[in-house]
């Protein structure tokens, strides 16, 4: 079992940044590849980054690749998402997420059913 909890969102102006944080339980986070998705309003949970167990390898979605950045502190059992430039189409509610464990690679953790465990979300707003 996983739990995780997610930290940092809140309201800012366009062109701000913000750091997400996930705090996870467990013994084993390091072997869990993990995730960020995101939920506007009206629709569907999108993909916005991933980072893998051991190497640390991350893929991030078009449209936030070039300002966002996922990292993870397997110490800490904790993952981050560094949100820079931010943009009034990245409010959302932001969702941590942790994969199968030992998982391999990055491509397939851009699926939202290949994580099994989630955080209850914190609310992203950027205002124009």
């Amino acid at each position: 079992q996983v739990q995780l909890v997610e930290s940092g969102g809140g309201l800012v102006q366009a062109g701000e940044s913000l750091r997400l944080s996930c705090a996870a339980s467990g013994r084993t986070f390091s072997s869990y590849p993990m995730g960020w998705f995101r939920q506007a309003p009206g629709k569907e949970r999108e993909f916005v980054a991933a980072v893998s167990w051991g190497s640390g390898r991350t893929r991030a979605a078009d449209p936030v690749k070039d300002r966002f950045t996922i990292s993870r502190d397997n110490a800490k059992n904790a993952v981050y998402l560094q949100m820079n430039s931010l943009k009034p189409e990245d409010t959302a509610v932001y969702y941590c997420a942790a994969g199968k464990p030992f998982m391999g690679g990055v491509n397939g953790l851009t699926d939202r059913h290949e994580y099994d465990y989630w955080g209850q979300g914190t609310q992203v707003t950027v205002s124009s």
